[in-house]
């Protein structure tokens, strides 16, 4: 069965730090590209930062550069997103994703919360 399980969401004061984690099984990781996305209820659904598995490029939504860092473990089939200086309108469900060459798996997403 395929899952990608997220973790570390929760509450934090603006200008703190949370560390998302993503697990995922059921599927070859090291073959998957991987990213992070946020929605907030009414909005679109939008990207906040990936990794390319071709070249291992990274690509961070504006607002986003400078704080928040994407990261992998192949060897522990995870995904992680820190995000520092966290700001109010950081608040959203986080989700994860891993997307290959024909087919992606999405997380359940976690709840962030910044409040001012």
């Amino acid at each position: 069965e395929v899952q990608l399980v997220e973790s570390g969401g929760g509450l934090v004061q603006a200008g703190g730090s949370l560390r998302l984690s993503c697990a995922a099984s059921g599927f070859s990781f090291d073959d998957y590209a991987i990213g992070w996305f946020r929605q907030i209820p009414g909005k679109e659904r939008e990207g906040v930062s990936c990794v390319l598995n071709s070249d291992g490029a990274t690509y961070y939504e504006d607002s986003v550069k400078g704080r928040f860092t994407i990261s992998r473990d192949n060897a522990k089939n995870t995904m992680y997103l820190q995000m520092t200086s966290l700001k109010p309108e950081d608040t959203a469900v986080y989700y994860c994703n891993a997307r290959g060459i024909i087919n992606g798996y999405w997380g359940q997403g976690t709840q962030v919360t910044v409040s001012s």
